[in-house]
């Protein structure tokens, strides 16, 4: 049969049960190729392993498998260099690799849907990309933190105020202000660690709903696959979306942090903070004004959570509605799900050289840190030192403070004779103790700002108290998920590569740079490709 808008001799794989063709404009509205076809590597990585699955329980022989195998190999080599033809009428990526198939392999290419669906199919592709790309994003990761701790490293000692509702407050160190940012990145990576443990779930085998009608060892698949186990019940595992859903909102918060941290830098550029200067490089002018220097790049990554969140509130809507299993509204969890890759590729890419490139006013933010009363806590915590309340202590400062603002003086430069006119404990050790350098002193506590003397940033950071509890152990969890793919990979784990070379070559265009190699164990294999605007992380 030849379906009318479709051209001559291109049934749909459904075909039989119809009488008319699809409209051309229904046929448009349906298709997912233009979004899905990113999927390929992971279609032909499943299909691979499917008809490893299919000789096992003799639904095919060793000879049928090697066709299929050759096949399937042809039909990679063809998408890898940009010369596979795609089309629209075969609906997505697994019907048109599917068709390709059977026209190099014959007939025994329609073997391999025996037992499948596209339903276990899609839910297969998706957690075998986001497994990818979540190892991919732990490493970018570690890249931004790394930026940030090098910065800390070469500013110390800088100080630098405090600020609570944008109004100066305390004394902090420069470092410490950004070892917070990498504190954050942390959580970030516990969270898609956490996320990259119910990723690694098995849908393969479950077929429309009921589960596959043969005796299709499922234990022995995921192994294939490097899942950790296999889904547990087949109606569950076409209609979950949780693991989408789950990676979106870790990367909404994720991209939060990464706003903040971009608000920061972009308020400490402006000439009424002068903190910072961005390099040029990473910064743009103004078409009417010469003499601007804007932050486009901290603002574009600021803007762009915004499409991080809605992504999120994208697929949840979708979901929160429908029945059990599939419906076609799942389709709509592609775009915004690539779309948060990609956004993510794009943020994560730029964040390491701009933080890099920084110049900080280190004078500047010493001057400023030391005025506005930034010590008046310190004079409030001097007089508890003296046997006060604190309460009372915070009254006599808030009088002090109101006094020194009507003589137009900061606390250090009020005489001892004036200060001693709010409290008689006050004595001649009280300007020692208002110093921005003893304010910082005094913050010992575990996790306060006070310098350690040869404790570097990088130290600080990695000896914690919160990194043992669980912090520490976000690389190790994705580099758990992400073992072997395949059993001649069991018990390696994948070599992380720096992140700025891997987003750098993440996004391949028409002619993919992805090495299609046969059978589980393409872990090595370059992730993304032929999307619609590129690959992802």
């Amino acid at each position: 049969m030849t379906d009318a808008g479709s051209p001559p001799g291109s049934g749909k794989p459904w075909g039989g049960r119809f009488t008319a063709g699809t409209d051309p404009a229904a046929e448009a509205f349906t298709s997912s190729l233009s979004f899905d076809r990113r999927l390929w590597l992971h279609d032909i990585r499943g299909s691979v392993a499917w008809a490893k699955a299919l000789e096992r329980a003799g639904l095919i022989d060793a000879a049928e498998r090697a066709v299929i195998d050759k096949g399937l190999e042809a039909v990679g080599a063809e998408l890898e260099g940009g010369r596979f033809t795609f089309r629209r009428e075969l609906e997505d990526i697994h019907m048109n690799i599917e068709r390709r198939l059977i026209e190099i392999a014959g007939e025994v290419g329609g073997k391999l849907h025996t037992g499948r669906s596209r339903n276990d199919q899609i839910a297969l592709d998706e957690r075998l990309y986001l497994r990818d790309v979540l190892g991919d994003l732990d490493a970018a990761l570690e890249a931004v933190q790394s930026a940030l701790l090098d910065q800390a490293e070469r500013h110390r000692e800088a100080p630098m105020p405090g600020y609570t509702h944008l109004q100066r407050a305390q004394p902090v160190l420069l470092a410490h202000h950004l070892l917070a940012y990498v504190c954050m990145l942390d959580r970030d990576r516990e969270r898609f660690a956490d996320c990259a443990r119910r990723v690694n779930v098995l849908p393969l085998g479950s077929a429309a709903l009921a589960g596959a009608a043969f005796a299709i060892d499922r234990e022995a698949l995921a192994r294939d696959l490097g899942f950790a186990v296999p889904s547990s019940n087949s109606m569950d595992a076409v209609a979950d979306r949780d693991y989408i859903a789950e990676f979106l909102a870790a990367a909404a918060v994720l991209g939060m942090h990464c706003s903040r941290l971009a608000a920061d830098l972009a308020l400490w550029a402006s000439a009424e903070f002068g903190f910072v200067e961005f390099s040029d490089a990473f910064a743009t002018g103004s078409s009417i004004m010469p003499q601007k220097k804007n932050p486009d790049v901290a603002e574009l990554i600021r803007g762009k959570t915004g499409r991080l969140y809605g992504n999120l509130m994208a697929v949840l809507t979708t979901m929160k509605g429908l029945p059990l299993t599939y419906n076609s509204d799942m389709q709509e969890d592609k775009e915004p799900f690539f779309d948060t890759v990609d956004t993510l590729e794009g943020v994560l890419g730029v964040l390491p050289p701009m933080l890099e490139s920084l110049t900080f006013r280190v004078d500047r933010m010493r001057e400023a840190a030391g005025t506005f009363y930034s010590t008046a806590t310190d004079l409030a915590d001097y007089l508890v030192r003296k046997g006060m309340p604190f309460r009372e202590a915070h009254e006599i400062v808030g009088r002090t403070v109101r006094h020194g603002l009507a003589e137009g003086k900061e606390l250090g430069e009020l005489s001892i004779e004036e200060l001693r006119r709010f409290s008689s404990l006050i004595e001649k050790d009280v300007h020692a103790a208002l110093t921005v350098e003893a304010s910082l002193r005094a913050r010992a506590v575990t996790g306060g700002t006070a310098p350690e003397t040869g404790l570097c940033p990088r130290r600080l950071w990695q000896e914690g108290p919160d990194r043992g509890a669980g912090a520490s152990r976000a690389g190790t969890a994705f580099r758990a998920a992400r073992l072997g793919r395949g059993a001649h990979h069991r018990g390696q784990l994948v070599e992380p590569a720096h992140a700025s070379r891997r987003l750098a070559a993440a996004r391949p265009g028409p002619r993919a740079t992805v090495q299609a190699r046969r059978g589980a164990g393409c872990a090595a294999q370059a992730r993304h490709a032929l999307g619609r605007s590129g690959g992802g992380l």
